[in-house]
């Protein structure tokens, strides 16, 4: 779906992660476009959603999508969730009546634009690369000859974030095993295929080698964004005001607060309420 000139500009951008991750997107939408407005939905009472069943998790994104269009009015969603974006992007694409955005596509682009050996890799969770998912993003980038890719998934990484344990021995110990793969592939660039990867990225650092790039896809994800509203023409201009960011969380919102505001920065003064107790209709 395309945007169109003749709604209000006033309209928020609307995103949704599992939980905290999508946060590294969020920051990097409120540097580049802080005049935007924009409604956070954290899924925390049903994190992660790296284990579960690629059915169920589209599910969750089509009812999240489907909210945040119908109560809030987004003139675009972000799939800040990279398990997410595997299981549902394509049909979210097809069921929502605005430009639906994915962190998948910005970052596998990152990744071939910035290896030099031509051996990358990407990590994420078990769902995101069951689906294949970045397998078929990196293939279809890597318009400029082939590159070796070495994907690795990393059950436990999402749940340390969400616990503030990013920094511990524990968190060390299982990223020295899980990436072990990475590290026997010689690769130079690895991709952080999942919105809570960056916040272990000193750690994941230490158990690959200094000398491998780590990409995040928030910066790009945040670009790709500035350019669709710029080319729609509905993009508010900077300087013109400053925009009004809402938080939502499923789960714990005084937990959401705590940590959060630790991740995000100051902008994430507040944290309202959302239940999915109430049927929501279906999106098709």
């Amino acid at each position: 779906m395309r945007l169109t000139a003749d709604r209000s500009d006033d309209r928020p951008i609307g995103m949704f992660d599992s939980g905290f991750g999508g946060l590294t997107v969020a920051r990097a939408v409120i540097d580049l476009l802080p005049a935007e407005d924009l409604v956070y939905v954290g899924d925390t009472g049903r994190y992660p959603y790296g284990p579960r069943d690629q059915g169920e998790v589209r599910r969750f994104a089509h009812q999240i999508g489907d909210f945040l269009v119908r109560e809030h009015d987004v003139k675009m969603v972000i799939v800040a969730c990279n398990t997410a974006a595997a299981a549902g992007l394509s049909s979210l694409e097809e069921a929502l009546p605005v430009p639906v955005v994915s962190v998948i596509e910005p970052g596998a682009r990152s990744l071939v634009q910035a290896t030099r050996s031509g051996r990358v890799g990407v990590i994420g969770t078990v769902g995101t690369i069951a689906s294949g998912a970045y397998q078929r993003a990196v293939a279809a980038a890597a318009t400029g000859g082939p590159v070796e890719l070495t994907c690795a998934a990393c059950p436990g990484f999402v749940e340390f974030v969400e616990r503030d344990e990013v920094d511990t021995d524990q968190a060390h110990v299982l990223a020295e095993r899980l990436l072990a793969p990475i590290v026997a592939a010689e690769v130079d660039t690895l991709l952080l295929g999942c919105t809570h990867y960056p916040y272990l990225a000193r750690t994941i650092g230490d158990a690959v080698g200094r000398d491998v790039v780590l990409v995040s896809s928030a910066d790009e994800t945040a670009f790709e964004v500035r350019s669709i509203l710029e080319a729609a023409g509905v993009g508010r201009h900077r300087g013109s005001r400053t925009g009004v960011h809402r938080f939502l969380s499923s789960g714990d919102t005084t937990w959401f607060q705590h940590l959060g505001a630790r991740l995000l920065g100051p902008e994430l003064a507040g944290v309202e309420s959302v239940s999915w107790t109430e049927p929501h209709r279906s999106v098709r």
